[in-house]
């Protein structure tokens, strides 16, 4: 489809014909494919959902359909299955505007805690408004808009810890969504007793010149306190590639996916915080780590899982290696709709034709595989994934652990913590996990565009859980300790949950 029908397609008014057909294909395929559909809501409860959906129809075009579908998506309960608008895509020359457009409203970062939204970052060189708690937005109070934006994702389950985190981590992500693109975004902000009014403009980036860079040069050359630039050796970038390689660097963020440290008393307590299980050889990582803590013969382990949203099944079940001195079984066979959940996830009408191809080649190995992989046990698909007896790591820690969980502990870090939790192996601080303890559907995922509106849905095949389940279902791994962060506690540059464990570990 061309750009230019593209826009079109999503920004006319749809019949009620044509958004009613779109919201049976949206049923048909989560009843086709979702593992658990039914989980937290019943048919007769999602039945008079969608019907009532249908029966709420008028005209409108994509945005505003999606707006009230995503309501009801959003009341499921699966925090891997959700929906998003299409996006206008933008002409060449659109393209090449917007590359050379900033805004620093994009380089603010927010969390939201106790119903407070404040700025917790700012990429800017100005400091000032960090910590600013934000009042409003374009004139239009942060607590409508929050409360606006919390039926447009789910939890896993009942959990509620999971919607602060995620609409302070990703409240830009949402407003832009809410409003489009805009050239001017003002922020009521207040900082103790003062409030007062920031306003952020799309300006033009300037462009570089010949002339202003050899004056930008001069300038450094004069400047006698400006630190000389690092010229690392061939052999040293190589080694610094490997580093961020193993640690996972993310660029963007310029920040490590995992990093190791020693803190507390004498730098004795290991400090192992792990943002994400998705980039980096984390093979490595945790040979090197544990080898050094064996080495130290360190006794207290501290894991961050705190805004860990989750990523590679294999890496967590890796990790519980190094942390345990008996055998075990971390995955149970996982429930699935459909023998083929690798062909159901590529198979979709937003593949290109590329990936089709190549997976049509592979498909009779794939197909072949698969048959022993998926067995039918009392009218249920399994699909055996990663369930064999694993090994202790030789290398495994024997001393306390303690872990630290929040809200957006998410999928694959709140199945770890599942798994530590149910095998007392560690301490948690913190808060309730948004991820269930009882599992997620996820793994293999599907998307598929609705074909008069073009709004996506996603949602993963699998249902992954360990072997371990508890009453009621649809709640987190809950912490020993609950603590929750304030506002306060930021702006003292506070972390009372990590706080809490060093004097826990000095008290022994």
């Amino acid at each position: 489809m061309s750009v230019q029908k593209h826009n079109r397609q999503i920004s006319k008014l749809h019949s009620v014909k044509e958004l009613s057909a779109d919201v049976d294909e949206l049923y048909s395929q989560l009843q086709k494919y979702h593992p658990r559909l039914y989980q937290y809501k019943s048919k007769v409860v999602l039945d008079f959902k969608f019907d009532s959906l249908k029966q709420s129809l008028t005209p409108m075009n994509s945005k505003d359909f999606y707006k009230k579908t995503v309501q009801v998506v959003s009341q499921m309960g699966h925090g891997h299955t959700g929906i998003t608008p299409p996006k206008k895509i933008k002409t060449k020359e659109e393209r090449k505007l917007y590359r050379r457009q900033k805004n620093n409203f994009n380089t603010l970062d927010f969390e939201y805690l106790n119903k407070q939204l404040f700025i917790s970052k700012t990429k800017e060189k100005d400091g000032a408004l960090l910590f600013a708690e934000v009042l409003k937005i374009n004139n239009e109070d942060v607590s409508v808009l929050t409360k606006k934006y919390r039926k447009i994702f789910s939890s896993d389950g009942y959990n509620t810890t999971f919607y602060d985190k995620v609409i302070g981590k990703h409240f830009k992500k949402y407003f832009y969504r809410d409003k489009g693109e805009l050239d001017s975004i003002s922020l009521t902000l207040q900082i103790e007793d003062s409030t007062f009014i920031k306003t952020f403009r799309t300006i033009l980036r300037k462009k570089s010149t010949k002339n202003s860079l050899k004056k930008k040069s001069d300038s450094i050359k004069k400047d006698a306190t400006r630190k000389k630039p690092v010229i690392l050796s061939k052999l040293e970038r190589k080694k610094r590639r490997k580093f961020n390689k193993i640690h996972g660097y993310n660029y963007s963020e310029k920040t490590y996916t995992r990093n190791l440290s020693f803190i507390g008393k004498d730098s004795t307590v290991a400090y192992m915080k792990i943002r994400g299980f998705g980039n980096g050889s984390y093979k490595e990582f945790y040979e090197q780590t544990f080898q050094t803590l064996k080495n130290r013969n360190t006794e207290n382990l501290i894991i961050d899982l705190r805004y860990n949203g989750g990523g590679r099944a294999a890496e967590i079940r890796d990790l519980y290696a190094y942390l345990t001195d008996k055998e075990f079984q971390f995955f149970t066979k996982s429930e699935v709709k459909t023998r083929f959940p690798v062909l159901n996830s590529v198979y979709t009408n937003t593949n290109n034709l590329f990936s089709k191809i190549v997976v049509g080649i592979g498909s009779p190995v794939i197909v072949a595989y698969r048959v022993f992989k998926v067995k039918k046990e009392n009218n249920q698909l399994y699909f055996n994934y990663k369930t064999k007896i694993k090994e202790p790591n030789p290398l495994n820690f024997k001393g306390k652990i303690y872990v630290l969980i929040n809200g957006y502990s998410f999928s694959a870090s709140a199945i770890l913590a599942t798994y530590l939790k149910a095998n007392q192996r560690a301490i948690f601080v913190g808060e309730e996990t948004g991820g269930a303890y009882n599992g997620t559907v996820a793994g293999f995922t599907r998307v598929h565009d609705l074909k008069h509106s073009k709004v996506r849905v996603h949602f993963g095949l699998m249902q992954i859980q360990t072997p371990f389940l508890q009453k009621p279902d649809g709640f987190g791994v809950k912490p020993n300790l609950a603590i929750s962060p304030t506002l306060k506690d930021r702006k003292a540059k506070i972390d009372p949950e990590l706080d809490w464990v060093l004097k826990d570990i000095v008290s022994q």
